[in-house]
């Protein structure tokens, strides 16, 4: 009996060993703003994982708003209660949009980069890119922020989430600002290329 019992958790075991969390922590970019939740790109994501790595759950704690300082003293909690093995961090449009301080932003999203790394996850950067109204200095030290992160700290990143439609009003809400339901699939790919070689 006891043979048998543990031929039974060992052919169980690999099962659960290869069960892991992926974590979007991001803004109302990620979390389906104006839009049913499902038709969100994060959504959208949990189900292309169920149909190819079915292991990976999904936990989406993007909250619309989010800044980069609303992050950094919220990443404590979120690692906590979900302990992923990877997070997708999408933070830092409103930092721009609001005009606040550059370097700040960096320190910050460098607090959550170590913070997630200290947990034992691998982070995967999504960058943003400002408006050109913004100015070009302000534009450019805003964009280059993500690049240099992503090389100083070594991590895959994706340089622009709304790389391949930002210029075209027709990919979003009335507002202007946020996504449609036709851009989430384009977002999702985007994302996917510099996260699949996490999974």
């Amino acid at each position: 009996m006891l043979i048998r019992f543990l031929l039974m958790m060992w052919l169980a075991a690999p099962a659960f060993a290869a069960s892991a969390t992926l974590m979007v922590f991001g803004d109302s970019l990620s979390s389906a703003y104006g839009l049913p939740r499902e038709q969100g790109w994060v959504s959208l994501m949990e189900k292309r994982l169920h149909e190819r790595k079915p292991n990976y759950k999904v936990a989406n704690v993007s909250i619309s708003g989010e800044t980069t300082a609303g992050g950094r003293s919220r990443i404590g909690a979120a690692l906590k209660a979900h302990r992923p093995a990877i997070v997708i961090l999408a933070l830092g449009a409103n930092d721009g949009l609001r005009g606040l301080s550059l370097d700040a932003m960096r320190a910050n999203l460098e607090t959550i980069i170590r913070a997630c790394r200290a947990a034992g996850a691998r982070v995967l950067l999504v960058g943003m890119r400002m408006p050109p109204n913004y100015g070009p200095a302000y534009s450019e030290k805003f964009q280059s922020t993500f690049r240099d992160l992503a090389q100083r700290e070594r991590l895959p990143l994706v340089p622009f989430l709304l790389e391949g439609f930002a210029d075209d009003r027709d990919y979003f809400q009335p507002d202007g600002i946020h996504p449609a339901a036709q851009a989430q699939p384009r977002m999702l790919d985007t994302v996917w290329k510099a996260l699949q070689p996490l999974l």
